[in-house]
């Protein structure tokens, strides 16, 4: 595997753990086990069977969390302590036969990513959840299936162009973020306004 394969599997996993991570892990761990794409050493583990079993357990489970308005912001939120180690886990393995410094900075790189992808992810499922109905809550999340599908596919047969679309990706982030942001806090005040009680009349 070269460089910019590498570069673009250690990208492109810690991209798709914002979002899909088990997904990911199982994809990948059977791509390996079927001898479909040779995994990094550092990543074999993957393709054992309780990483396969528990992995396709939790995909299984996040699949169906994900299409469940408002309950999909809470899975979103505890997910933040998963995905975020796992991107950098990940990024890690690829090169996990470089320098350890190589190896620091592809972590570091990866949990970067993953991090940035996985508030993207968080912050657009909350403000879309203050529609009341589902359907918008539903095409993102199948939205979300098929790109990672589609990353996955690019990571292998073109990284090059996988790599241009993740820095894309990655500057719309940086400048989606703060605006997400502050529009999630303007709901959340009207929301607090609204729950509270009318002052008595003078």
């Amino acid at each position: 595997m070269d460089l910019v394969q590498s570069t673009a599997l250690a990208t492109g996993l810690a991209w798709a753990s914002g979002f899909r991570l088990y997904a990911a892990v199982l994809l990948l761990g059977l791509l390996g086990r079927y001898e479909v794409a040779t995994l990094p050493t550092a990543l074999h583990f993957l393709q054992d069977d309780w990483v396969l079993w528990v992995s396709g357990v939790l995909a299984a489970g996040e699949f169906l969390a994900d299409k469940i308005p408002a309950f999909d912001s809470v899975w979103d939120a505890v997910q933040t302590f998963v995905r975020i180690p796992a991107g950098a886990v990940l990024a890690w393995g690829v090169f996990g036969d470089s320098t350890p410094a190589v190896q620091f900075a592809a972590a570091l790189v990866g949990g970067a990513i993953t991090s940035g992808t996985h508030l993207t992810k968080a912050g657009t499922r909350a403000l879309i959840n203050t529609s009341p109905e589902p359907f918008t809550n539903w095409g993102a999340s199948i939205g979300e299936d098929l790109t990672l599908l589609g990353g996955l596919y690019l990571i292998w047969h073109y990284p090059w162009l996988f790599l241009v679309l993740l820095l894309l990706f990655l500057l719309l982030a940086a400048w989606l973020l703060p605006r997400l942001w502050r529009a999630i806090r303007r709901v959340w005040q009207r929301l607090r306004g609204s729950a509270s009680p009318p002052l008595p009349a003078s």
